[in-house]
This record gives structure tokens, C-alpha cells and sequence, in this order.
């Protein structure tokens, strides 16, 4: 099964638009580093969602020399007017991220980046939609990440803990990728295209695929020649797995949809 990404996306945001009137005015505020394309690109898929949901953008940008004392100073501005933030990473250089996340309270962490969070982190959330809707039972099961970022690796191996799974982690000092035939549960964090091949695979395992990197024209396949993102499996292992996620259409855009679900869970918080 492959998993259509942007419809379970287009289907959670439906739900949203139907909560949308038990909120007055919604804002989402954005610090982010000015000029970068890929940074850009990103904000833009996100500010199509808030357009759908009648939510603001205000966008703080930061340049190329930006320190972290006007980050953080950003993200204290944003918190006193909107409902909810994003730090978009990476930030400039001279930015020092510890500071700026300390500085982001519980109450406006959309992106669960910090510890005390009142929301699970996008990225989990989008992976616990995936394997619901396709009667994944974590439980008792063989789990192996592939990666350990803040952003995909560590909540997705935080996630199918919760959910009973035997979870062990590889990364580029831990954990070898001939583990990956014992697996029952895949997900890749690790930005690096191509890595997993589908003899790398038992049949039947269920691969989330949320690795994302511009590939080198060789991996690609010939419909995402010219610079499109691709993911850490190679398209053929969809032939081996029960569930795949491809990139991109599959866990990206349900992530983003994520975002707001928990705009939305932040926001009727901060009304009681």
C-alpha cells in the first residue's frame, strides 16, 4: 500500500475547517532566515494551509547576520500576538538554537521542539495517523529509526515507544543498516537519498519514508529529475513493503497538516 500523503493531509484539514468558527481571529507566527530558497519553499506550503483555514502569517525574518539575541527577541514578539510559532530551521549561522527554543513557551510550541510540550511533535503525529488509518498495531513489534533529529528521528522513536514497540535507533556512530532485515517498522530521518534498498528489507514491513534531501540526478527516478526532494528508501522498496510512504507526497504534507491540528490544540488550551 502507498500511502497518498497530500489526501489523508487534505482530509485533516476538512476536519479543522470544520472547528475553524469555534475560534475568533487565529495567527501563526514564523522566525526564519531571510533569502533561503528551501527555507521559503517550506513556509509557503504552510501558509497555503493557513489560507485554507483563515489563519495569519506573521513572518519574522532573520539575516544572514542575525545573532541570537535577535532571535530570541522574535520569538518574544511573536508569543505576545499570535497563537502559535514556528522556528524554521535552520536559522542564520550566528544563531545559537538552544536559547531560541528556551525562549519559545509550551504554550505557543507548535513544533513540540521543546521538552515540556503540550503536543506531540508533527512529524509523530502524521506517522500515528499513517498507522491507524492502515491498522499498524505497534505493539510488541520491531522498530528500527533511522536517524536521530529533533525533527523526524527522535519523536518518531519517542512515538513507537509509546506505542509498545521495541525501538532501536541507527545512526551514522550506532546501530548498523543490516539490522534493518529484522524489522517489522521502518522510518528514515536520515536526509540521505537512496540509502535504503529493498534487499535491505524483509516482505511485508511497513516503511515510513520521512527523509527528505535534494538528490543527486543518478537516484532519482526519471519523473523527479531536476532537483526534486527525494527520500532515504529507493522507489523500488514500495515492492517489498505493505505500507510506504513516498517522497514527496507522503509524510511531508500530512506533517504540515499536523502543524495546525496542534495550533488548533494550543489555541482552545489558551481559552480555558
Amino acid at each position: 500500500m502507498i500511502i497518498n500523503g497530500k489526501q489523508m493531509a487534505d482530509e485533516v484539514v476538512q476536519a479543522l475547517a470544520q472547528e475553524r468558527a469555534s475560534f475568533d481571529k487565529l495567527s501563526l507566527g514564523v522566525v526564519m532566515s531571510a533569502g533561503d530558497a528551501a527555507t521559503d519553499s517550506f513556509v509557503k506550503i504552510k501558509s497555503r494551509v493557513a489560507a485554507r483555514l483563515n489563519i495569519d502569517i506573521v513572518r519574522i525574518e532573520l539575516g544572514a547576520d542575525a545573532d541570537t539575541a535577535e532571535a530570541v527577541y522574535a520569538v518574544e514578539e511573536l508569543a505576545k500576538n499570535t497563537h502559535g510559532i514556528i522556528v524554521q530551521l535552520p536559522l542564520p549561522e550566528g544563531v545559537n538554537l538552544a536559547p531560541v527554543l528556551a525562549a519559545l513557551p509550551e504554550s505557543h510550541d507548535v513544533d513540540a521542539l521543546n521538552p515540556n510540550r503540550l503536543v506531540r511533535p508533527p512529524v509523530a503525529e502524521a506517522i500515528a495517523e499513517i498507522l491507524s488509518r492502515t491498522g499498524v498495531a505497534a505493539a510488541n513489534k520491531t522498530a528500527i529509526v533511522v536517524g536521530a533529529g529533533r525533527l523526524v528521528g527522535m519523536p518518531a522513536a519517542q512515538l513507537l515507544r509509546d506505542l509498545g514497540a521495541r525501538v532501536e535507533v541507527i545512526t551514522q556512530t550506532e546501530g548498523s543498516l543490516e539490522d534493518l532485515e529484522d524489522a517489522d517498522i521502518v522510518v528514515l530521518g536520515a536526509g540521505k537519498p537512496g540509502l535504503v534498498r529493498p534487499e535491505m528489507l524483509q516482505k511485508g514491513v511497513v516503511l515510513i519514508d520521512a527523509g527528505t534531501s535534494a538528490a543527486p540526478a543518478d537516484v532519482l527516478q526519471p519523473r523527479e529529475a531536476g532537483g526534486r526532494l527525494a527520500g532515504d528508501a529507493s522507489a523500488e522498496c514500495a515492492e517489498v513493503a505493505s505500507v510506504f510512504t513516498p517522497v514527496p507526497g507522503g509524510v511531508g504534507p500530512l506533517a504540515v497538516a499536523m502543524i495546525f491540528k496542534n495550533l488548533f490544540v494550543l489555541a482552545r488550551a489558551a481559552k480555558k
